[in-house]
Order: C-alpha cells, then structure tokens, then sequence
C-alpha cells in the first residue's frame, strides 16, 4: 500500500513540477505546471523562467533583477527600514513560443523587465542618507503565452498581495487580448493597480478603475497612420492585411481587432482591399502596388508576409507601413536577415524619444531625466549588453523605456505619500501597511492632474475619466533595408506631445 501511495505522490509531483519549474524553499516563489507551461511568480533565481534556446538575455535580466532584489532588502535593512520600500509584480508571457537556437522570441518581455531592472537600479543608485528615496523590489511572473493562463497568475498573485503589504501594482500584460482583459478584471477585483506600458487596444481601461497605459491607444495609431498616408505618401487608397497570431482569432485578439475597426471607419472607402493574411499565401497581387500596403497583424507573422513579397523580384509595393508590433520582428537580427532588401519599412514606435541618438541629443541640451535614463542603461553592471556606449552598441530597445517610466510612475507617487506621513523627518521606520495599491493609484492621478508625468518616451497624461493617457507621442520610423541590422532607423512622422504644452498634431520630421 505504501508503495501504491508512493507512486501516486511521483505522478502528481511530475503532472505538477518540471525539471525547470519547481518550487522553492525560500523567498517568494510559487509556481505550478500549466498545459506545459511554469505559470506563477518569483523573486529569486532558484526560478528563472524560460529554459528555450535562444533566450539567454531574457533569463539573464530576470537574474539581474533577482541580484537586485537582495541589493535592495540590503540596503533597507542597513537603513534601518527608513527608505519607503515597495513591491511590483511583472506580470508578462514568458514561455509558448516556438525558437530556434539563434531566435529571440521573447523581445517585449525582455525589454520591459530591462525597463523594471533600470528603475531598480537607479534606486539603488542613491545616497545611503537618502532616507526619501524609495527602493524597489521586483516579482517577475508568468501568465504563459498570449497571456492564456493569466486567471490562474492572477489568483496566485492574490496571494502573494495579501500576505505582503509592500505588493503595490502591476506591470506588463504585453498583448491586448481577451485573456488579458479577463486578468484586468480580476486584477481590479483584487485591488491591484495596472500600469501597461504597451497595451495599446482601445478602451482596455474598461476592464480596470485601476488601469493605466503608458502608450497611445489604437485609435491614436490609426490617426497618426491615415495622416501619413495622406499628408507625406500622398496616396489614395490603401490595402490591409491583418493576423493574429498562432492559435488565436479576431475576437480573442484585441489589439489587432481595434486596429482593423478604426482603418476601416478611418479610411473609409479608401481601403479597398482588407483581408487575412496566412502563412503560405501568395502576395503577387501587391507587386508594384502604389497605394499604402499596410501589416495590421502580428510580428509573429510579418517575417512570412515579407518573404512572400520576396516573389515581387525587383517591383516591390512603393509604400509598406507596418504597425508596432512590428518592433518585436525588428529588433530580431536573425529574423531580419532573410528580409527582401529592396524593400524599405515604415513602422510605428511607441518610444522613438528613448533611441540612442534621441537620448544623446537630450543628454546634449541638459535634460536630466532622459540624461539619466541614457547613463543607467549604458552602465557597465545592469543591461547585457550595455545600451547606446561608445556612439554605437545596440539599440535601447522599444519597451525599455515604457516600462521604466511606469514603474517610477509608481515609486514617485510612493515616496511622495512617504514625504506626507513624514516618515523620514521623524526618523521612524517605514510601515508598508501605511500606504495601499489603490490610495497608491489615486496618488499616481492627482501627480498627474499637475501637469502630467515626465516621462523618458514623453509626457504621460490622463483624462480625469480614463486610464488611456492623452495626446501621447507615437512615431513612424523608416528602415531602408531590413537585413541592414547596423543601420538605425529615421524618424519620418510623428504625433502627440513630447515633453508639455498644446499638442502639435501630426507633422512629417
């Protein structure tokens, strides 16, 4: 009998436990296996998430932050606690996807938790006597790919916010899907801001009284896209094609659902074709299109789209703008080498203000924020590689910045409800339970009401009845050959507001 008990205990431990997914005996770490996936949270590196080949970057900023983490609780302890001190979970999909050995199929994760690791680092950064500066400690978490298991990371992530008062908001969510809006739902239930660096569907705020985007929403995109078809192309008409992703649809997929609505209403009878594209299909129909021909799908599929344009030979459609999902395919070097060359790409960005020429020109005029920002992601110990060094060296990265923004977003209204408790003043100790997420959020709205947020990628700002920020700035940018992966891209359009003042609508650069 016990023998029988034994084998049955070996089959719920191999149903529930992988050799890289496993529970930990300290620190915060909970995980469970999920339709093959390690779905749950972690704070240390006994649970790196993501054993793929290719991901080395991702698995090596998860354990920066990790390091992190025990720098920070360090520096708390030898502060005698004074430092106001907080908790934010990155909630992201960081398995499911298929990989080469040579393919980095997990950029927008990789880049935002680079953006959560700069914050981290810039923290701890300050002076040892700098009892109002916060410091911040980071839980990363997996809601498996396309965010399908989001219910069940939620509910651990329940947990964890209920036994720890320093648990204040959540950052990531990365895709605008069904499943996401599901995880916003319960994410507000549990009193839990949100704070989204690119989720970009339209109204996405409806899910959460709690939720906060730091990019434009879909409908902005659109705007800025027609303005430049119209404005700088000069073209009459455009086709669209449109996908969702492996094992996804238009009614799950969001982001790409409110994108193809607002091109239809935009255009109007000048989108004369919009269709579904697959892998497979032939695109000879486009070759030598004069129109705009634009990719309203997923960066997933757009490696496909430009190989089947390949068979255009050297008459290629004139204009092809792609959307910002793009930006995951374009910072894929092995990807972009099998791309036809003689057919230059224009695509959305979300952050063009946080390019290394962009913040090089920002450090030139003394502007601080940025200035810094450029000096933490080029520092010798945080980013693998360093960021902008030397006038070269990798791009920053779309996301980097959108993420660090949101969570200082964060640490800045924390210490300024830290400076009202006085905490610092009496030389009293911080007590987490002092502050809560919500009263935390509301904080984050009333800074906001002054002016706005400064951010690295532009200023954030809220409508007093919405969590889409206003008039935020988004960018087209142009690549002239694709497989060139040394040549950065020019900035050719833009709209929104970069750092304050009326917006200046949409205008070519």
């Amino acid at each position: 009998m016990a023998l029988v008990l034994l084998a049955g205990v070996g089959v719920w431990a191999t149903a529930r436990w992988a050799p890289d997914c496993r529970p930990w005996p300290a620190d915060r770490v909970t995980v469970r296996l999920v339709g093959g996936e390690c779905v749950g949270y972690s704070d240390t590196a006994g649970q790196v998430f993501n054993s793929e080949p290719g991901q080395d970057r991702l698995r090596a900023v998860q354990r920066r932050i990790f390091a992190q983490n025990r720098a920070a609780e360090e520096v708390w302890r030898r502060s005698d606690h004074r430092r106001p001190y907080l908790t934010l979970v990155y909630l992201g999909s960081l398995t499911g996807n298929r990989t080469r050995a040579d393919e980095e199929s997990y950029v927008s994760e990789r880049e935002e938790l680079e953006g959560m690791a700069t914050a981290q680092y810039a923290l701890l950064k300050e002076s040892a006597a700098a009892d109002d500066a916060a410091l911040l400690h980071i839980v990363v978490a997996n809601a498996g790919r396309q965010m399908r298991h989001a219910g069940e990371a939620v509910r651990l992530l329940e947990g964890l916010a209920r036994d720890d008062p320093t648990v204040l908001g959540v950052v990531g969510l990365v895709d605008s899907r069904a499943s996401t809006a599901s995880a916003l739902r319960e994410l507000n239930r549990v009193g839990l801001p949100v704070l989204a660096p690119t989720l970009s569907a339209d109204r996405m705020d409806a899910n959460s009284s709690l939720y906060l985007a730091m990019s434009a929403p879909n409908r902005e995109q659109v705007r800025m896209v027609e303005a430049y078809a119209r404005q700088v192309l000069r073209v009459g008409e455009a086709h669209v094609y449109w996908t969702t992703g492996e094992g996804s649809s238009l009614a799950e997929d969001l982001y790409v659902a409110t994108l193809v609505d607002g091109l239809r209403e935009r255009f109007g009878s000048r989108l004369t074709r919009l269709d579904e594209w697959r892998s497979g299909r032939r695109m000879t129909q486009e070759c030598g299109y004069r129109g705009m021909l634009f990719f309203a799908g997923r960066w997933s599929e757009f490696d496909g789209f430009l190989r089947a344009l390949k068979e255009c030979g050297a008459d290629p459609p004139r204009h092809l703008v792609a959307d910002d999902s793009v930006n995951r395919y374009m910072a894929n070097p092995g990807l972009r080498a099998s791309a036809p060359g003689n057919l230059p790409v224009t695509y959305v960005s979300k952050a063009a203000l946080a390019t290394c020429a962009a913040l090089r020109a920002a450090q030139a005029r003394r502007d601080d924020a940025r200035g810094s920002f450029l000096t933490w992601i080029g520092a010798d110990d945080l980013l693998d590689p360093p960021r902008c060094r030397d006038g070269a060296g990798p791009p920053v990265g779309e996301r980097v910045s959108l993420a660090y923004d949101a969570a200082m977003m964060v640490v800045r209204a924390l210490e300024s409800l830290a400076a009202r408790l006085r905490h610092a003043d009496t030389g009293r100790r911080w007590e987490p339970r002092s502050v809560n997420p919500v009263g935390v959020h509301a904080e984050v709205l009333r800074q906001n009401a002054a002016g706005g947020y400064p951010g690295v990628g532009g200023l954030v700002r809220y409508a007093p009845d919405s969590g889409e920020p206003v008039a935020k700035r988004l960018a087209l940018l142009t690549v002239a050959r694709v497989p060139d992966v040394a040549a950065a891209p020019v900035e050719v359009f833009a709209c929104g507001v970069a750092d304050g003042g009326p917006d200046p609508g949409c205008r070519p650069r």
